[in-house]
């Protein structure tokens, strides 16, 4: 197998054992790449990517939302979300509230500021998105996301 640009990157002296290998190290190697830039972002405005995408969903939802129901929205798997959402409550980024019919069930609700940390952040994070995969065109943005679904119907089955 002839020398690909990730085992240069990676200062690799053998080959990857099989496409699949080289295929998901790539995938891990610009995942990692991509969550270092957003990182560097949020750390600016003194948040994590994770907190952020409870914010996000909080947002989007326009109401709020129990805690397991923002956990399955997750981009990324959070084993913790009550730690999550208690740094951002101590932040005054949310609020929780319990449901007055079961005690048991907390919502949690995005604060003004949480809104407007948000909106500062809009126009950086979507442009941060266009600078990632700003060397293929519109046509390779879309067949990458498709076959990215495709990879991931393997957890589903």
């Amino acid at each position: 197998m002839a020398e690909g640009r990730l085992q240069r990157e990676l200062n690799r002296r053998n080959p990857f054992e099989t496409p699949e290998q080289e295929a998901v190290l790539n995938l891990l190697r610009t995942g990692d790449l991509i969550l270092n830039r957003f990182g560097r972002l949020f750390g600016e405005h003194n948040i994590t990517d994770s907190q952020y995408n409870v914010l996000k969903i909080l947002r989007d939802e326009g109401q709020p939302m129990p805690s397991l129901g923002i956990a399955g929205r997750m981009v990324q798997v959070v084993p913790a979300i009550t730690g999550l959402i208690d740094r951002l409550e101590a932040k005054e980024l949310v609020v929780r509230r319990r449901c007055v019919q079961d005690r048991r069930v907390v919502y949690v609700e995005i604060t003004p500021l949480g809104t407007k940390l948000l909106a500062e952040l809009d126009q950086p994070v979507l442009a941060l998105h266009k600078q990632m995969v700003g060397k293929l065109s519109q046509p390779e943005v879309k067949q990458l996301s498709r076959l990215l679904e495709k990879a991931r119907e393997v957890f589903s089955q």
